[in-house]
C-alpha cells in the first residue's frame, strides 16, 4: 500500500493554499522542454523529467498551490458527478502528499456555506493541511474505522482512494496490485460510509476489475467507469465512481 504515485514523484512543494474553484483545465501553451540524459540520469529518468516539465497540469498545480497534479483528476470527477457537497464528511485514503485532500476541503467547506469535515490517512508522513484532520497510520488497522469516524464526528459521505502500488513494468502484475488496493479500500469504505454515500477509487483496465464492479453495482444505485482528462493518455488508469450507497454505517 502506498500513496498517490504522481504526488510522490513530483514532490510536496507545490506551494501553500488552494484556489482553483470551478472547472479544472489548464490553459495556454509554452515551448516544449527537452531533457538530455546525463552521467547520473538514466533514459527513463530523463523521459519522466521531460514529461513533468511539459505537463500543463504540473505547471497549473504549482500555480494554484496544489500538492500534486492528481488534484485535477478529482476536480474533474467532481465537476461531473458532484459527490463533494458543502458540509459533507470525506475520507481520503493513502492521502499523501495531499492533492486530493486539498480539493476535498475546498469543495466541502466553500466560503459562506456550512463547513464539512475531511480526514486524510496515510502510512507516510503528510504535511498538515488547514481544514483537514491528518492521521498517520494504516487504514486497514483494526482501530482505523473508529479513529476516522471519531475525527469525522460520524459516518463518511465520501470515501476516496487514489492509491497506486509501485509499478513493476509488467501490465498484468500492476493491474492485480492496484485492484487489490481498490478492493481493500472498498472493504474499508463499507465500514464507514453513510447511507447514500459515494466511493471513488483508481483502478487499472485489465479484467480483474470486473469482480469489484459487480459488487459495487449491487451495493450502489449508480456506478460509472471514468478516465478524467487529467489522466495521462498512455496510462491504463481509470476511476470507478459509485454513488448512492445502499448499505450504511450508523
Amino acid at each position: 500500500m502506498t500513496n498517490k504515485s504522481e504526488g510522490s514523484r513530483t514532490g510536496k512543494g507545490a506551494g501553500k493554499g488552494g484556489g482553483g474553484k470551478g472547472r479544472a483545465a489548464p490553459g495556454g501553451r509554452s515551448a516544449r522542454v527537452r531533457v538530455k540524459t546525463a552521467k547520473k540520469r538514466s533514459l527513463s529518468s530523463a523521459l519522466w523529467l521531460e514529461r513533468q516539465l511539459n505537463d500543463p497540469y504540473v505547471a497549473e498545480a504549482k500555480r494554484r498551490g496544489y500538492r500534486s497534479r492528481a488534484a485535477f483528476k478529482l476536480l474533474q470527477l467532481d465537476d461531473r458527478f458532484r459527490f463533494l457537497k458543502p458540509g459533507g464528511r470525506v475520507v481520503d485514503l493513502g492521502a499523501a502528499p495531499g492533492g486530493w485532500t486539498q480539493v476535498a476541503v475546498e469543495r466541502v467547506s466553500p466560503a459562506g456555506k456550512p463547513a464539512g469535515k475531511v480526514v486524510a490517512i496515510d502510512i507516510l508522513d503528510m504535511t498538515p493541511l488547514p481544514g483537514a484532520a491528518v492521521l498517520k497510520g494504516d487504514f486497514l488497522a483494526a482501530d482505523a474505522p473508529a479513529r476516522i469516524r471519531a475525527a469525522l464526528d460520524g459516518p463518511a459521505d465520501v470515501v476516496l482512494s487514489d492509491m497506486a502500488a509501485p509499478t513493476t513494468g509488467h501490465a498484468g502484475t500492476d493491474h492485480l496490485r492496484i485492484m487489490a488496493l481498490a478492493e481493500t479500500a472498498y472493504a474499508f469504505a463499507v465500514e464507514v460510509l453513510a447511507p447514500g454515500g459515494s466511493f471513488v477509487a483508481k483502478v487499472f483496465q485489465g479484467g480483474a476489475e470486473r469482480e469489484l464492479l459487480a459488487q459495487l453495482k449491487r451495493d450502489f444505485a449508480e456506478v460509472k467507469h471514468v478516465k478524467p482528462e487529467a489522466s495521462r493518455a498512455e496510462s491504463a488508469e481509470v476511476y470507478v465512481v459509485a454513488l448512492g450507497f445502499r448499505g450504511g454505517a450508523r
